[in-house]
């Protein structure tokens, strides 16, 4: 391959990507609820996100996207991994904002980047997700950064219909082109 990569690096990396994902959805989760979400990009579905990742900067006029877009279509794999339909964990801790989970529930909805509100508790699952799979891929030395840009995007152009979402890409080269950028 003219990138320096070979059909055994590819693979690899596609590989310790299934790996991010087993660690994502075994990470522990709040009352034993599953609401995570978890999806591993590749080929053109990278540059398809990496376009609308610069094209949501310039649109919404929102900085790094282009840096980060640029990132991404230098990647191998994106691990995308997030939330939909998340109910309350039904704690009444007030995390979320609300003083109660049957005011989070009944709270105006709130779709930007993101859609919320959310219970704390599920995000937390999803920051536990995040790290497990983030870990998965430093532990095979494969170039990784959690990156909040990517979700964003990935919900904009439609590449998910998920309430909230992260991505982590993946390369392996002789720098980490995700840092001293």
């Amino acid at each position: 391959m003219s990138d320096g990569y070979s059909d055994s690096l590819e693979g690899t990396i596609l590989h310790v990507a299934g790996l991010m994902e087993l660690a994502a959805r075994t990470a522990p989760k709040t009352k034993g609820e599953d609401f995570i979400k978890i999806r591993i990009l590749k080929g053109e579905e990278i540059q398809i996100l990496s376009q609308g990742m610069m094209k949501f900067g310039a649109e919404k006029k929102k900085g790094n996207f282009d840096r980060d877009g640029a990132n991404v279509a230098a990647s191998r794999a994106v691990v995308l991994i997030g939330l939909k339909d998340a109910i309350a964990a039904g704690l009444n801790c007030g995390a979320c904002g609300f003083a109660t989970c049957t005011e989070l529930k009944s709270a105006k909805p709130v779709d930007g980047e993101f859609k919320g509100p959310v219970c704390a508790y599920r995000h937390l699952d999803m920051g536990i997700a995040l790290g497990s799979a983030a870990k998965t891929a430093q532990m095979f030395n494969a170039d990784n950064r959690i990156m909040y840009r990517i979700g964003a995007a990935a919900r904009w152009i439609g590449l998910i219909d998920w309430d909230f979402a992260m991505g982590i890409p993946l390369s392996a080269g002789g720098k980490n082109i995700y840092f001293d950028r």
